[in-house]
């Protein structure tokens, strides 16, 4: 699938540092906050392009936001979808440094 530079940074928002992220990493995967429309093929083309790795697999999930008091007032965070990458034997990707 061929994805456009710019479309790429748009699909990829942000890698996840989470407790449970940093576990996934010992099986060879890495988590990231992609935009609601991406798709898996865009998502594996726009990381095996990025960091210059082999996607195995592409799992995602949608988060529904959560339901928060903002300044006394209820309010609800926005829903935000990720994406689990399996990377393939032997690649990785340090999360830690910048594209």
């Amino acid at each position: 699938m061929s994805v456009s530079k710019e479309r790429m940074f748009e699909v990829i928002r942000r890698p996840l540092i989470t407790e449970k992220a940093t576990l996934m990493s010992e099986h060879n995967q890495v988590a990231f906050e992609v935009s609601m429309d991406a798709s898996k093929p865009e998502i594996r083309a726009a990381v095996e392009e990025l960091f210059k790795v082999k996607v195995q697999g592409v799992n995602t999930l949608i988060q529904k936001g959560k339901i928060k008091k903002f300044r006394g007032r209820p309010g609800k965070r926005d829903d935000m979808k990720k994406a689990i990458v399996t990377l393939s034997d032997g690649d990785s990707i340090d999360v830690t440094t910048g594209v």
